[in-house]
């Protein structure tokens, strides 16, 4: 049996429905109630004046033509048309306005939702597949869309239906509007019985499909690292897995929706059948004419079609529980990092930094760091050096407070604790430069230009020219106006680098972070790099980590992080001098330098 991937394994499926979401979800609708109301309100007037083409068919039958009435017989004809273009006009209103009404509901739930995932701190990103929350957002909202606002106005709607219709039977016939009647108890029951079971396949039908949406994101997004490494085959294989479950459950699913509706036309056709029997047997008293039965047969589908339709709104009901559940949690998700209630702006800073027995856990369980403290004076340049895992960038990431703290604080200008002022001014201040060097779909001046837009093109190409991007930027064909796809298509890893830092340069910030800034660049564009980056942080507090350390000499400070803590701190030349942890670390990536270039040369002269 094929080993199961992250994405095959389903998200818990709660039993009892949250009324809660529910209730919120109503809020959304509260906004268009009048637009709802109105609907439902024209659609009844065109529901009664409906109601009476059955009447006039039985008129026709037992007046007009038995008495051989002309002019009635056009007066009814006449009648029966203007019933049916009123129909018809009704209806069209009616769908004009639920458009308007479903169309804003979307438009007020998606862009709550993307709201709320702008301020979800980066541990709810870190735990789930962007393909799932892209589904949410896009397939979920426009199935709860149309739940709340089609599905209730057409439930209220089928259920006065049902109202009037009776209202008409049994003022038409008494005793065979009770046989019409008499078959919706049973139905009632089959509905009963098939509720818990139709609302947990529908949950599971929307997992699946979920899972597959995911895979098949991330597979996109990596289909270069899978061909690279040959890995189609397995691909194939795991979307094969994935599709036959999303299969499976949505045959279910069918299963159980084809049901009601089976059990809805079966009965319908049992009663037609009754009403026929029993009007026959009558016919020729006074109460039961032809006319009656007619008139009755009609109303036995318009009697059955508002049950069958509630029989289906309801189907669908149970279906976009599923995705209402869906959307509302990940709305109810809590937003952990966020501004304290009584946060201030945070000034212009100097851009003295603080650790103060800080200590962070991505696990309450498990923590990174424990009781770190130092203090980095304005302007000073710090690097983090050590193993990989040992918690660099969770160090330099607590800065601009992307998690919360477990413990301890860190303060800005030795009076700014990060956790009291809002995250808006502390992000302006504080420039973060991460290894991942992500790229917009846009122009290069745009992604340039992301946290600045108000920068002018004097500065965007200062920035550039710092960092050496200038050069290759104007050589291609539009130069800034390049227009640059998803991630950067297009670009070489390096490019999307020194685009990247451009960005953080441009920001002007007060405390810059660089976290592995330079790795995909060549040496020789390091080398020019580095100069330009020692340029721009003059009068800037700075955080470096670097997987080559020779980039890292210059810096003032340089602290070797391992075993949930910082264990040397000082310049090269004192760490060195020191023969410990830091001087081990760089001989041995030194030899390794050495040894490498080695092998070059020695493979070079054995071609030669």
């Amino acid at each position: 049996m094929a080993k199961r991937n992250t994405f095959e394994v389903d998200e818990k499926l709660e039993t009892p429905f949250n009324w809660g979401h529910f209730k919120k979800a109503l809020v959304y609708v509260k906004k268009y109630r009048f637009v709802m109301i109105g609907a439902i309100l024209i659609s009844l007037i065109g529901s009664i004046i409906g109601m009476f083409m059955p009447k006039i068919m039985q008129w026709v039958l037992d007046d007009a033509v038995p008495n051989k009435d002309l002019p009635l017989l056009w007066w009814l004809l006449a009648a029966y048309v203007g019933v049916l273009a009123l129909n018809i006009i009704t209806a069209q209103i009616r769908s004009r306005m639920m458009v308007k009404a479903s169309q804003g509901i979307i438009f007020d739930i998606r862009k709550d939702l993307f709201a709320h995932l702008q301020k979800l701190p980066f541990s709810y990103y870190d735990s789930r597949p962007a393909g799932k929350i892209l589904v949410r957002v896009v397939n979920n909202v426009n199935s709860v869309s149309d739940m709340l606002s089609n599905g209730l106005v057409n439930m209220l709607l089928e259920i006065m239906n049902l109202v009037v219709i009776t209202v008409f039977m049994f003022q038409t016939e008494p005793r065979l509007a009770t046989v019409i009647v008499a078959g919706l108890p049973v139905f009632l029951g089959v509905m009963l019985y098939l509720k818990p079971r139709q609302r947990k396949v529908w949950q599971a039908q929307a997992n699946k499909r979920s899972n597959f949406n995911a895979y098949l994101a991330e597979s996109i997004d990596g289909v270069r690292v899978s061909q690279m490494f040959a890995q189609q085959e397995k691909n194939i294989s795991t979307v094969k897995r994935l599709l036959d479950a999303c299969r499976r459950t949505w045959m279910r699913a069918i299963y159980y929706h084809n049901a009601v509706w089976f059990a809805s036309e079966l009965l319908t056709q049992i009663v037609v059948v009754c009403l026929y029997l029993v009007g026959i047997y009558w016919m020729g008293g006074d109460m039961v004419t032809f006319g009656v039965i007619l008139a009755m047969s009609q109303y036995v589908s318009r009697f059955w079609t508002p049950i069958t339709n509630l029989a289906n709104i309801y189907n669908n009901f149970i279906n976009n529980i599923a995705y209402l559940e869906r959307v509302f949690e990940t709305m109810d998700e809590p937003v952990t990092v966020d501004d304290d209630p009584d946060a201030t702006e945070l000034p212009d800073i100097k851009g003295e930094v603080t650790y103060e027995d800080v200590t962070f856990g991505y696990e309450p369980e498990q923590m990174i760091v424990e009781n770190i403290n130092f203090t980095v004076a304005p302007g000073e340049s710090i690097a983090l050096v050590g193993p990989t895992g040992a918690g660099k960038t969770t160090i330099v990431s607590l800065i601009s407070r992307f998690y919360n703290l477990n413990g301890g604080r860190i303060l800005l200008d030795g009076e700014y604790d990060v956790s009291k002022v809002t995250l808006h001014s502390l992000r302006r201040r504080t420039g973060v430069m991460m290894q991942d060097s992500f790229i917009f779909s846009g122009t290069i001046l745009d992604n340039i230009r992301y946290g600045r837009p108000e920068a002018t093109m004097e500065e965007v190409e200062r920035a550039a020219k710092a960092v050496c991007a200038h050069d290759f930027i104007v050589k291609m064909k539009r130069g800034y106006y390049t227009l640059v796809n998803e991630r950067g298509g297009g670009l070489s890893q390096g490019q999307k680098q020194l685009i990247s830092l451009a960005r953080t340069l441009l920001s002007d910030p007060r405390v810059l972070i660089l976290d592995e800034a330079t790795s995909s660049i060549d040496t020789q564009t390091e080398q020019l790099l580095q100069r330009g980056i020692r340029t721009v942080l003059k009068g800037r507090t700075s955080f470096i980590i670097a997987h080559r350390l020779s980039t890292i000499r210059h810096c003032d400070r340089i602290f070797y992080v391992g075993d949930r803590a910082i264990l040397e701190s000082g310049s090269h030349e004192e760490l060195m001098a020191k023969r410990g942890l830091y001087y081990e670390l760089y001989t041995a990536q030194l030899q390794q330098e050495k040894s490498s270039a080695t092998s070059i040369n020695d493979e070079l002269t054995e071609n030669s």
